[in-house]
Formats: structure tokens, C-alpha cells, sequence
């Protein structure tokens, strides 16, 4: 098990090599960047001293350079006016709109994004897997009619409006406060106990939010997959030999169902990223969500680049504890052969 993770921990490493470079030339991709906006605002105002600055920028952040040299110096593979000074260095650039670095602008955002994808995800797989259990086990029965509805309220209801009105009722019963993850009385204080709690109660209606939608296609999808396996010969046959239905259901079905169920988690850190841009800007959530939009309207190549290469870095690890769970449910998966009949 430990040789496999370790051959799928060296396996991200050109796969986040390839995404960073795309992600970098989808940035650069629109035509200018923001400091010839810059340059282009100076001289409609007459200023050449401030043109002349932004020139010098230019130089000084290898905006002159080609692009595949640009993107080795970001990377850190490359020197650049200060040496080795990028990513692999752990320096993250420099923000033009805010004028400081990446890491200050970002700070605790980033802790707080992951903290409410991972919320998200959790309460995804808490909701489906009971809910989809249930409904495969009495298909036409109330949970599974309440299951189907689960899942076309989800797609349907826009998540911000959502948001809103459970947003509201939480104001009103519970004394929670409008937007944001952090009551205003602990915004600038030092991270405590009771800092936690008020986030964790802050983060309960934004990643229910994000995880309703995600969660009635889980449990859509673990009940068709329940099915199609309680159907099949091994255990209509086992059926048949008085083994008890609970027993039956989870040693051999669920486990298979399971399978498919779980590799979805790859795929479900991508759409979860997503669905928390526009509830983070409604909410006005500290999350790197609010900043992304505003990086990418002002084309501030490297804070933009940072935070599609945080995200890409999420799914990544998505896939990775997916593969993981796989290969412990599955010992085909880490073996890489097939099961012997």
C-alpha cells in the first residue's frame, strides 16, 4: 500500500507540472496584461512619469521576456532579475491590483477554502451514502421518492438564493451573522478555541449550499449502482441460500457500489470549487473565490495563476485520497492485475 501511494505522489508531479503551464498560458491568454492597461491609462492622462514607472515594472516582473521564459521564472526554473525566486522557492508573486504579495493578499483564505471544500465534501458523502443506501434498499419507498426530490431541489434552486434564505433564517433563529466566516467580534483576533467554533458555525450554511446539488446526484448515482449489483446472479444466489438481507447487502454489493462512489471525489473537488465562487461573492466569504474574480477582471497574472493552481492542487489531491480509498477497497487497484477467478 505504502509503494502505491508513493508511485501516485511522484505521478502528480508532471501532472501539476502540465496543469501549472496551462494554467499560466490561460491567464496570458487575453491580449495586454494589466500593466500595458496601466501604461495605456498613464498616457490618455499625460503622465509619462508614471508610464516610465510601469516600464520599469515591466522589466522588473519579466513582463518583456518570452513566455515560456516568463512562466520558468514564476515556476522557479529559471532566474530571473533576483535569481531563482518563484514558486519552487516558495515565493508566490507579486499583486498588482493590491500592491503586495501573494501571500499577504491571500493569508488566511486559503486555509479557509480548504477548510470549507473539505466541510463540503464531507457533508456530501455524509448525505449520500445513508440516503442512497436507504433508497436502493426500497426502491419506490419514501426515502427514495424523498431522495429524488433532494436531488431536483439541489439542481434546480439556484445556490445563491438558497443561500440567502437559509443565510436569513439562521440571522433570525440563531443570532448568526450576515456574511462572512468569522463574527466581527473575532475578524482580527488570534485563532482560539472559541475563534473555531465560530467558524465551524459559519461554515455549516455555505457548504450545505454547495453540497446539495453534488450530494442528490451522489445519491442518485450509489442507488442505480446498489441496484444494477443486488440484481446480479452472485447474489440472488446468495439470497437464495438464507443469507440475511443486511449482511447480504453489505458484503459484496455495497462494496462494489461503493467503488465508483467513492472515484467520484476527483471529480467532485472541481464543481464544488466552482459552485463556492458565486456563494462566496453573495456571501461575501473569505475565501480565495472573491479574489480570483477580481484577478482575473484586472488580468493580475500572477495572483490569478496562484489561485487556478491552488484549486488544480485540490483536485489533485481529490484524486489522490480517492485512489487511495480505491486501492483499500479494491486490492486490484494497488496490485495493478486482475483478480484471480
Amino acid at each position: 500500500m505504502l509503494g502505491y501511494a508513493i508511485r501516485r505522489l511522484l505521478a502528480m508531479i508532471p501532472a501539476l507540472a502540465a496543469v501549472s503551464l496551462l494554467i499560466f498560458a490561460v491567464v496570458e491568454l487575453p491580449p495586454g496584461d494589466y500593466l500595458a492597461n496601466e501604461v495605456q491609462e498613464l498616457q490618455s492622462q499625460g503622465e509619462g512619469a508614471g508610464a516610465a514607472r510601469v516600464a520599469f515594472l515591466r522589466q522588473e516582473f519579466s513582463f518583456d521576456r518570452p513566455f515560456l521564459e516568463r512562466y520558468a521564472i514564476w515556476a522557479g526554473l529559471w532566474p530571473g532579475p533576483h535569481g531563482f525566486d518563484g514558486l519552487l522557492q516558495g515565493e508566490w508573486g507579486w499583486s498588482f491590483v493590491y500592491a503586495k504579495p501573494v501571500a499577504d493578499v491571500l493569508g488566511d483564505r486559503i486555509g479557509l477554502t480548504a477548510l470549507l471544500n473539505l466541510a463540503t465534501v464531507l457533508l456530501v458523502y455524509l448525505i449520500a451514502f445513508p440516503v442512497g443506501l436507504m433508497a436502493a434498499r426500497r426502491p419506490g419507498g419514501l426515502v427514495d421518492i424523498g431522495a429524488a426530490g433532494l436531488s431536483y431541489l439541489g439542481l434546480a434552486i439556484p445556490s445563491f438564493l438558497l443561500a440567502l434564505v437559509l443565510l436569513s433564517f439562521a440571522h433570525a433563529w440563531f443570532g448568526l451573522t450576515i456574511g462572512g466566516l468569522v463574527s466581527p467580534a473575532y475578524r482580527d483576533a488570534p485563532w482560539s478555541l472559541a475563534k473555531a467554533f465560530d467558524v465551524a458555525a459559519h461554515l455549516v450554511i455555505p457548504a450545505l449550499v454547495i453540497a446539495l446539488g453534488s450530494a442528490g446526484i451522489m445519491i442518485r448515482r450509489l442507488r442505480a449502482n446498489l441496484l444494477d449489483e443486488v440484481n446480479k446472479p452472485y447474489v440472488v444466489a446468495a439470497r437464495a441460500r438464507g443469507i440475511g438481507e443486511a449482511r447480504l447487502m453489505t458484503r459484496y454489493p455495497l462494496r462494489l457500489a461503493f467503488a465508483p462512489f467513492v472515484a467520484d471525489i476527483g471529480n467532485l473537488l472541481p464543481s464544488l470549487v466552482s459552485g463556492s465562487v458565486i456563494v462566496s461573492v453573495v456571501l461575501n466569504l473569505q475565501t480565495v473565490g472573491p479574489v480570483l474574480l477580481a484577478a482575473l477582471r484586472a488580468q493580475d497574472t500572477f495572483l490569478a495563476a496562484f489561485i487556478l493552481l491552488f484549486t488544480a492542487v485540490l483536485t489533485l489531491a481529490g484524486m489522490l485520497v480517492s485512489d487511495l480509498i480505491l486501492a483499500l477497497l479494491d486490492p486490484r487497484v494497488r496490485l495493478g492485475q486482475k483478480a484471480r477467478l
